[in-house]
């Protein structure tokens, strides 16, 4: 089991899906309530989602206003978390306030912080800037969750060797398995980086139909993983033996525990060509969601497997599981460091 690194930012939501509707998501085991103020700044914000009281969810309450009524008993929270209203009587328990969270909305993602809200800087989350740049790249994304620990969602996206054979026939060619990679591990920045260099490889149907390539592609895959919560796979491809045209996509997951044996898998396409073809946007939508949902349901399948080990079993790791490791010993130590 994965442990969690508290004093982190993760990806709770993406932007359009924060509204005047309340929104629940579960992060690092805590329930939490998300919604956009009604003034002119729209402001996201994020509340504990369980009412003081007899600890009803506010996800399943109401807004009057900024301020959620809860729908049991109607005690009243304002934007910071402050009781503002009692039922029967005009005293306001000193007690009566539920937690507030950090948020920043970025690159079309909403951050939450879960730790210590003292140690919460804005300019530490980290960037996914191609997500919210219209001009240059066109993006489609999705979530799904998924019932396995969120670690096992880390090692699938390290190790792309499995493209090969859980992606066949999508993504996956011989090439991703039979290619070689190369490590470098940043401890200090928390930063894993994996790449993967194909020079004459198969053209999955992935890039065959978005591109229109026909024929044998050079293939690059550089992946940064920016611990704990957000991965960059960085995608070149050219035909075999040119340099042009090149065809760039950047892959977006943002990995967020929900609860142990729990992640939520944010995902993203964004290109640099065809950027106005509707056909190739549906296109890489539809397809990206099929492999996203052999992950979801691989992941699935191994988590249920694992739950049937016995104690102490052994992992056998090769080379292909070098950033894998490499992330899994950043974490822990994100999760033990006290910031």
């Amino acid at each position: 089991m994965t442990a969690f690194a508290r004093n982190q930012w993760y990806v709770a939501a993406y932007g359009r899906e924060v509204g005047r509707d309340l929104l629940a998501r579960t992060v690092l085991g805590e329930p939490i309530a998300f919604y956009r103020t009604e003034d002119e700044e729209q402001r996201v914000v994020a509340l504990a989602d369980r009412c003081v009281h007899r600890r009803f969810p506010l996800s399943e309450s109401r807004l009057d206003g900024d301020r959620v009524v809860c729908g049991y008993h109607g005690f009243t929270y304002d934007t910071t978390g402050t009781c503002v209203y009692v039922p029967g009587q005009r005293r306001i328990p000193r007690t009566a306030r539920v937690n507030s969270y950090p948020v920043v909305e970025q690159d079309t993602f909403v951050w939450v912080w879960i730790g210590d809200p003292e140690l919460a800087d804005s300019a530490a989350v980290p960037r996914a800037p191609h997500l919210a740049d219209g001009e240059n790249w066109t993006s489609v994304s999705g979530m799904e969750p998924i019932d396995a620990d969120y670690g096992l969602l880390v090692d699938n996206l390290l190790d792309l060797s499995h493209e090969t054979y859980l992606h066949g026939g999508y993504i996956g060619t011989p090439e991703v398995a039979e290619t070689p990679i190369t490590t470098e591990v940043d401890e200090a920045g928390a930063i894993v980086r994996v790449s993967r260099h194909m020079d004459d490889a198969e053209c999955p149907p992935f890039y065959a139909r978005s591109t229109g390539i026909e024929g044998r592609i050079t293939r690059h895959q550089d992946i940064e993983y920016l611990a704990p919560c957000l991965y960059l796979l960085h995608s070149r491809i050219t035909p075999a033996g040119q340099e042009a045209p090149a065809f760039h996509t950047e892959i977006t997951y943002a990995i967020t525990p929900s609860t142990e044996g729990s992640v939520y898998d944010f995902w993203a396409v964004s290109r640099d060509f065809a950027r106005d073809d509707e056909e190739v946007t549906t296109f890489l939508h539809d397809f990206n969601h099929t492999v996203v949902m052999q992950d979801v349901d691989a992941l699935n399948l191994l988590q249920r497997a694992l739950a049937t080990e016995p104690a102490g079993y052994q992992e056998l790791s090769i080379n292909i599981d070098t950033g894998g490791l490499a992330a899994r010993r950043i974490l822990a130590r994100l999760a033990e460091q006290k910031q």
